[in-house]
């Protein structure tokens, strides 16, 4: 298996659009992923940090999917912006 950790910066003013733009929009897109096993939207207790964790099926499209968010980023006028997404093995998990 493979994940992709995505790291987005929230507007502190624009925090209730941000968690509905990932329930409406960003959860049901990840859904259509190719390869996707599992998700996770983690929102920081501590700062304006949100981060994903995708879980797939092989590398090659776990890199496909990280790949398409890098390129695309989040659209325009969003609550967020996109600070960075990185490719992992997933090497243990519970």
């Amino acid at each position: 298996m493979y994940g992709i950790i995505i790291e987005v910066s929230v507007d502190p003013n624009r925090e209730e659009e941000a968690r509905n733009m990932v329930e409406n929009m960003i959860v049901p897109q990840a859904r259509t992923h190719h390869g996707i096993k599992a998700a996770y939207w983690l929102r920081s207790l501590e700062g304006d940090i949100l981060r994903a964790i995708q879980i797939y099926d092989t590398e090659t499209n776990a890199r496909a999917t990280a790949n398409e968010i890098q390129s695309q980023g989040p659209p325009p006028g969003a609550p967020v912006s996109l600070t960075s997404i990185s490719t992992y093995e997933v090497i243990a998990h519970v």
